[in-house]
């Protein structure tokens, strides 16, 4: 059995799943599966797949009918041997000391459920890393998932496979925030999931359909939030969501969006909970005050302050 069965979905993603790949294979631990669960593509990539796992025995491919990202990583999950699921993108990258670091900390405490780390967001165009997420070590508390969700992408996720069934896998019905959904159910369900600073993932980044995309984020997140029930109030939610759209506000500011859109991302949320939005130190009033002055502030400039 193998120590970690990577679950990689594929969907039209030949331009970037060699680079992927490639870093899978650099791993310093090498006792892991890939599934890798071509979701109905189009171009190359269920070939370069095949190609790929005729010259490693550990690759898997599984082609299944085009039916959306839960689903397919929903799948890999239930192929997989291994009792640690490590979830990748198959346009992101690990660092190589990526499942080693899981592999320890899984080791040392029995009670952990899910872990991550830190991820560096780099500019495919220029492959210029423009910001780092922040991560405090330890188990990770509901409320700091519904502001600005630590984990960023499931590529950063590694997961016990009994915990991810016992709270039932991906929903299928969600094309955002599924990932936040998902963890959501997960620590309301009373499992542990726990966070090390270690740089651990490479996030590609693209300004491609940013606006519509951070909007349906917030939709998804309005969405995924009802999984926490009862163990969110009304006052709560209203500071978590403050939070997350000083979040979106954040993010359109260093990749470039619109400046209209970073603005009412800001002013909602400081509508919501005014002081929720300006808390964590420096970070909210700077947000505020640079959405307000955004169109007069150059893009390279916008892009320092918020790395």
């Amino acid at each position: 059995m193998p120590r970690f069965s990577v679950v990689i979905p594929c969907y039209n993603v030949a331009s970037t799943l060699p680079d992927t790949l490639a870093s899978l294979r650099q791993q310093s631990l090498t006792d892991w599966e890939a599934i890798c669960v071509d979701d109905g593509s189009t171009d190359e990539t269920l070939a370069l797949l095949r190609r790929e796992a005729a010259q490693d025995d550990r690759i898997i491919v599984w082609p299944q009918q085009n039916a959306g990202p839960s689903c397919a990583r929903n799948t890999g999950v239930a192929l997989a041997k291994a009792n640690w699921i490590a979830f990748l993108d198959a346009d992101d990258e690990w660092s190589p000391d990526k499942l080693a670091e899981m592999e320890e900390m899984a080791t040392e405490a029995d009670d952990i459920d899910a872990i991550y780390g830190r991820i560096a967001f780099y500019d495919p165009q220029n492959d210029r890393t423009t910001a780092h997420s922040s991560v405090e070590e330890g188990p990770t508390p509901l409320a700091r998932l519904l502001g600005e969700n630590p984990v960023c992408t499931l590529s950063n996720l590694c997961v016990r496979k009994s915990s991810f069934e016992e709270v039932g896998g991906f929903r299928e019905d969600m094309r955002f925030s599924e990932d936040l959904e998902f963890l959501i159910r997960l620590v309301s369900a009373g499992k542990t999931l726990v966070g090390t600073r270690s740089l651990l993932v490479r996030y590609r980044a693209s300004i491609d359909g940013l606006s519509a995309n951070l909007v349906q984020m917030h939709l998804g997140w309005r969405q995924a939030v009802l999984s926490a029930g009862t163990c969110l109030t009304p006052p709560q939610r209203a500071r978590a969501e403050a939070v997350h759209l000083r979040y979106l506000a954040r993010r359109a500011l260093r990749l470039d969006g619109p400046a209209q859109v970073a603005l009412r991302f800001a002013l909602d949320g400081f509508r919501l909970s005014p002081l929720a939005f300006l808390g964590s130190g420096h970070r909210g009033p700077l947000t505020l005050a640079a959405c307000l002055l955004a169109p007069l502030i150059p893009n390279s400039v916008r892009r320092r302050l918020f790395a």
